[in-house]
């Protein structure tokens, strides 16, 4: 079974501000689309810099201009897409707010 993003649309709304980011973006979601990730070492197979923080997984965009934070439900093969950020606005910690 793939993995499911949740969701498309909110992704590229909250990234409209930084076109630079788009294609990198596009990629990642179709390679998470398509992906069979049931833990976070299948995860580093396609994104070695991925990061677990509880159950937030932190990407790097773009050659870490930016940080895709999202939610990895394993169990149900999802991805709840919370925050894409500026690496400045990630540092700020504003996206810890998501931690359960």
């Amino acid at each position: 079974m793939l993995v499911n993003v949740i969701s498309k649309r909110g992704l590229f709304e909250q990234s409209a501000k930084h076109p630079d980011a788009e294609p990198a973006l596009e990629v990642w979601f179709d390679t998470a689309s398509a992906a069979q990730w049931t833990n976070l070492e299948d995860v580093r197979k396609t994104y070695p810099a991925t990061d677990m923080v509880g159950d937030l997984a932190i990407f790097n965009i773009r050659g870490n201009q930016y940080r895709l934070i999202v939610r990895m439900a394993w169990k149900y093969k999802r991805i709840y897409v919370k925050e894409f950020l500026t690496h400045a606005e990630y540092d700020r910690g504003r996206w810890k707010k998501w931690l359960a």
